[in-house]
């Protein structure tokens, strides 16, 4: 974590500073016509999903998609609402009502930014890959499950917020299929994957143009020309009655101190998921263009957006991989085309809202379903048996208990499992040995035995029963223990407490403790806590030959402390 001052500078500004030219504005414009119209399926569908409405992931999408790329500290990323949002939205949705999701939203926004202000952007670099990999694709079977009601036209009137419910609901209602809807689904999801992905110069023109129109806006063109024939199955307009024609006004969510309270625990898992999505979906576009963001006005930039969208209704917002990779692979250069992205999401709110009434909840389930499958990486699961136990075990809990609980549980165990193996890895690679000493000097002049142990690795609260047999009651006492700690790399203030046990007990005794060779840190520790002064400055030593000769047969030379 850095120590600077607070400074906030978004990356448009570098932007235009370093000199930005007519082309870079035309492939910014294009490539941001392109992730617009690619948004506009896939926030309707997040919204949904999410327990609102469709136009509050639209208003998501616009306001703090242009937000964010105006004032985030990547080039390229575009924000918006998320699938990793959906489950943990649901159900603070279904909990705690819209208006409390907004306030949380809002206050989460606080805290992201919050969190970038304290430059503490790069800790979320300290969160475990196989935590990520699992709630990640936890989310991903939730994002899944959640689309079977639409995919299927289940007769359901709500979802129930949690797995072992949605499955039961599911199971309950399975004779109410529509046909229709399941039709409809299996060919979206068909041209959703097969629809044409390459548009190379020796392609006929035709295919190439073809191949630019996203594979999710040609499902859901076909599927409102479906309903318009009479099909029939739910559509956006029958659920929800329409879309909007337009932004609507602000207003600041109402709220009183005991919902604020109740909101702590769900506003801490919207930031929290929030800033790692988004720094994750960075580093990603960074290894695209070979770049580097500020992560911590990437977090500002989120705070920002997430305060600021909910006074429109909006949802909860982030970094978003799947359109941010669209936006690099259409020639993106800078944070224009994400601002072009947010303004072409505008205008077709704007100019066809009325046409959204006629887009099947099939279809839109269709998209979320490719989404499910592509945001997972379901390959780790055949690569577990490579990796240690420990990798296997935080990976399998926090999947599982982002499916059956929610990613905040989830992320919480991961993270205490993930310390509690490095603990147990790091007191594995302590030792304390004993050193064999030449037979002249295994006695002091008075004939008492004089023992020598080298100490190694981290002599921490997890590790520091291995030094219970140098305080054994039953251990005769010696006359002097020299500890070797030349590769003590760290000592921590319960290390510290068991030296002084053991000091403690020789001295009662009329014996010696001298530390040898200590690196830099536990000498430190032993400094300031004053330990060195109780054993006293002769009995520090900078070699053990030295530390022999003193205790031994006299000193030869001065001992160094």
């Amino acid at each position: 974590m850095s120590t600077r001052r607070f400074a906030f500078r978004p990356r448009l500004l570098d932007t235009f500073r370093s000199g930005y030219r007519r082309e870079d504005f035309s492939a910014d414009v294009s490539a941001g016509i392109t992730v617009g119209v690619v948004a506009l399926p896939l926030a309707m569908a997040f919204g949904i999903a999410s327990g609102v409405k469709p136009e509050a992931g639209l208003i998501t999408a616009i306001v703090a998609g242009f937000l964010i790329s105006a004032l985030g500290g990547s080039r390229v990323q575009i924000g918006g609402p998320a699938g990793a949002f959906v489950a943990l939205l649901y159900a603070i949705a279904e909990r705690y009502g819209l208006a409390n999701l907004l306030l949380s939203t809002m206050m989460a926004g606080v805290l992201l930014f919050l969190m970038g202000a304290l430059r503490l952007g790069q800790l979320i670099r300290y969160i475990p890959v196989s935590i990520v990999i699992g709630f990640t694709n936890g989310i991903a079977v939730i994002i899944a499950l959640q689309q079977v009601r639409d995919a299927l036209g289940l007769a359901i009137d709500k979802m129930p917020a949690h797995f072992f419910g949605q499955i039961s609901t599911l199971w309950q209602h399975l004779h109410t299929i529509n046909l229709a809807a399941a039709g409809l689904c299996a060919v979206s999801v068909a041209l959703i994957v097969w629809w044409p992905k390459s548009y190379q110069p020796q392609h006929a023109v035709w295919r190439r143009w073809m191949a630019r129109i996203p594979g999710t806006i040609i499902a859901l063109v076909l599927g409102m020309i479906a309903v318009r024939l009479g099909l029939g199955v739910e559509t956006i307009g029958s659920r929800f009655g329409g879309i909007p024609q337009g932004l609507p006004a602000l207003s600041v969510p109402r709220g009183d101190w005991e919902s604020l309270r109740q909101l702590f625990a769900p506003t801490v898992s919207i930031a929290l998921l929030g800033a790692i999505e988004s720094l994750l979906c960075a580093r990603v576009a960074d290894s695209m263009i070979q770049d580097r963001h500020d992560p911590n006005q990437e977090l500002m930039a989120q705070g920002v957006a997430n305060v600021v969208a909910p006074l429109f209704g909006g949802i909860a917002a982030t970094g978003t991989i799947a359109r941010t990779v669209t936006n690099v692979r259409s020639g993106a250069r800078s944070p224009v085309a994400g601002i072009v992205h947010a303004l072409t999401l505008l205008t077709i709110v704007l100019m066809f809202a009325p046409l959204a009434a006629n887009i099947p909840m099939a279809s839109l389930a269709a998209i979320l379903l490719f989404v499910a499958w592509n945001m997972g990486d379901w390959a780790a699961f055949r690569r577990l048996g490579r990796f240690s136990v420990s990798y296997r075990t935080i990976l399998l809990a926090t999947f599982a208990l982002t499916v059956v609980f929610d990613v905040t549980v989830a992320v919480e165990a991961g993270l205490v499992l993930a310390c509690l193996f490095f603990m147990h890895r790091v007191a594995d690679l302590t030792q304390v040995e004993p050193m064999e000493l030449p037979t002249d000097q295994r006695t002091r002049p008075n004939g008492a035995t004089v023992e020598a142990w080298r100490l190694s690795g981290s002599i921490f609260f997890g590790s520091v029963g291995k030094l219970d047999r140098l305080i054994d009651p039953a251990r005769p006492v010696p006359g002097a223990v020299l500890l070797q700690m030349r590769q003590v790399i760290n000592l921590d203030t319960t290390g510290l407490e068991v030296l002084e046990t053991l000091h403690s007990r020789l001295e009662r005794a009329g014996s010696v403790l001298a530390i040898v060779q200590a690196s830099e840190q536990p000498l430190s520790l032993m400094r300031r806590s004053g330990f060195l002064d109780r054993i006293g400055a002769t009995h520090v030593y900078q070699d053990m030959d030295t530390a022999l000769a003193a205790l031994t047969i006299g000193p030869k030379a001065p001992p160094n402390a």
